[in-house]
């Protein structure tokens, strides 16, 4: 009889999805709806000229973008690692100063030091011209010098921009080496090469890989350096095929390649690391103490250290102030403060956004403590392994059929025709921007808010917080460092972005980047240089930033 009065267990109600988590799925569906558009057009194109690709261009774009990232890999690990190396383990002339200026070429685009190069070593350049006045040759027939718009020319000039990758990775893990190690390895008759190939690269391998890994995204990612130089690689044939074919599904093919490429290359790294895992003994543990070069060798060790510099900051900021000097009525060029006002507020409020939408997203999956920050995160980081190219395409034409959609809507409703309200203004470039860096903003707000003992808002919540409140009055003002740098890396890479600013900008409408871009390809370098002189001063603020922020 009881048994009838037996209540049955109540079923538990569907949790209901509260702001803070309605918000991290929004944010994470915007960062991730570009690669998701790209899968659906490269999958369902309108005309299927993926055979076709396969048997005329795409052999030749892959391969070439093979042989660019192995060149890549290769120079940038030896300059970086090998800088590296001699800043963290020796004293020699100029070592202070090298350790900072090392890291320079960050603040300039790959494009600019492409043009830098190709002004002083092409054919009426000052290299070619002092050869042919020294020795009294007439033309190019009389003498060989190298092909200055190439594949090896582009190889050099994007391994100087981006070896500081490896660098600042590589000189972080030998500065984080225990010292007693190397006095070990001294003490049983290691010379300097048996330190490096038994102990440093070893323990150094993981942080290498991981900077070589960043270094062949950007390579991938790159467009201005690879046409300046006339080489073919799959990010140009998505500009090919979309701007000159009219192909929009043959470029989600190809830029589906490029997300293949890119994973695959995660992937390697990862698998390079072979799951090895290296830590420090503790906070006492002896420093690597960097030893005295004796001799003659001391200046070989600040050569080698000079020449990426040299290569990566001082030839495009040397031949920019050249071409500024030899013209200064550029710097008053109409168009360019223009420019300047375009790129300060798009990449500003850009940056802005980016950075408050990864404190959201970060916070608000931090105190649900579900599943969901274990999927989430790690998939918006795809965002900036993607090049710019890819991205614009993933977003120009969704964004372009909702603008369709509005504008249908208004001229039924009021008769009005408003014309493009999104693709027509900068809030597709902006919208461009936040998914290309918010991966950088993400992983600089996530180290932060670990950064924060979960005592302290555990105690604002027990005084009556809500987690806004937690989040304005605890977290904030103690990762506003944290925050603030990436504010700033964050607007220096959207001032440097050049694929995505020239597919998606408005129709005369220009950053710095696309000015310097656009009377670069015109061979009007000097009417160019004030523009990526700017360029470079935004990048160059941030660097010494970064590079104050490291210890010695």
């Amino acid at each position: 009889m009881s048994d009838r009065f037996t209540q049955l267990p109540r079923r538990r109600p569907f949790p209901r999805p509260d702001l803070w988590t309605l918000g991290a799925v929004l944010i994470a569906s915007v960062v991730l709806a570009p690669i998701l558009s790209i899968a659906w057009i490269a999958l369902n194109p309108t005309e299927n000229i993926w055979p076709h690709l396969m048997a005329t261009v795409l052999p030749r774009y892959l391969g070439t973008t093979l042989m660019l990232m192995a060149g890549v890999a290769a120079l940038s690990a030896a300059m970086g690692t090998g800088a590296a190396w001699l800043i963290s383990q020796y004293r020699f002339p100029g070592r202070d100063w090298l350790a900072q200026a090392l890291l320079f070429p960050m603040a300039i685009p790959a494009y600019v030091g492409a043009y830098a190069l190709v002004d002083v070593l092409d054919y009426a350049g000052p290299v070619q011209t002092g050869l042919r006045s020294a020795f009294g040759w007439t033309s190019a027939r009389d003498y060989w010098f190298p092909e200055t718009r190439s594949l090896p020319m582009a190889i050099l000039v994007l391994s100087f921009a981006l070896y500081p990758y490896v660098f600042l990775l590589a000189r972080s893990a030998y500065r984080e080496q225990s010292g007693r190690a190397y006095e070990v390895a001294r003490a049983l008759g290691c010379g300097p090469w048996g330190l490096f190939l038994r102990i440093g690269w070893p323990l150094a391998r993981p942080a290498i890989a991981v900077g070589v890994a960043l270094a062949l995204m950007e390579t991938v990612a790159d467009y201005g350096t690879v046409l300046h130089f006339g080489v073919q690689t799959l990010t140009t044939g998505v500009f090919s095929t979309w701007l000159n074919g009219g192909n929009a599904g043959g470029a989600a093919q190809i830029s589906g390649v490029i997300l293949v490429l890119i994973l695959a290359l995660v992937g390697l790294e990862r698998a390079g690391r072979g799951g090895a895992r290296f830590h420090r003994l503790g906070r006492n543990a002896q420093p690597v103490e960097p030893q005295p070069i004796e001799g003659k060798a001391r200046w070989g060790a600040t050569v080698l250290c000079l020449i990426p510099f040299a290569g990566g900051f001082l030839l495009p900021v040397g031949v920019m102030l050249i071409h500024a000097a030899v013209a200064p009525e550029g710097w008053l060029a109409p168009g360019l403060f223009d420019a300047l006002v375009n790129t300060v507020v798009v990449a500003g409020l850009a940056a802005l956004v980016t950075v408050a939408a990864a404190v959201f997203l970060v916070y608000a999956l931090r105190i649900k403590g579900s599943r969901a920050a274990q999927v989430l995160l790690p998939l918006t980081l795809i965002g900036y392994a993607a090049p710019g190219a890819v991205l614009a395409l993933g977003l120009l034409l969704p964004l372009a059929a909702l603008d369709h959609w509005l504008a249908d809507g208004v001229l039924a409703l009021t008769g009005w025709d408003p014309g493009l309200m999104i693709t027509g203004t900068a809030f597709a470039l902006g919208l461009a921007y936040l998914v290309r860096f918010f991966g950088i903003a993400q992983g600089a707000v996530d180290a932060a808010f670990g950064r924060v003992s979960p005592s302290l808002s555990m105690a604002a919540r027990s005084l009556g917080r809500s987690a806004s409140g937690t989040l304005a009055s605890v977290y904030l003002p103690l990762m506003r460092g944290s925050v603030l740098t990436a504010l700033l890396v964050v607007f220096v890479d959207c001032v440097k972005e050049l694929p995505a600013t020239l597919l998606l900008r408005p129709f005369n409408y220009n950053t710095l980047s696309t000015r310097v871009f656009e009377l670069s390809s015109l061979e009007r370098l000097s009417e160019a240089a004030p523009a990526a002189l700017l360029v470079m001063v935004v990048g160059l603020v941030a660097v010494v930033i970064v590079a104050r922020s490291q210890p010695d």
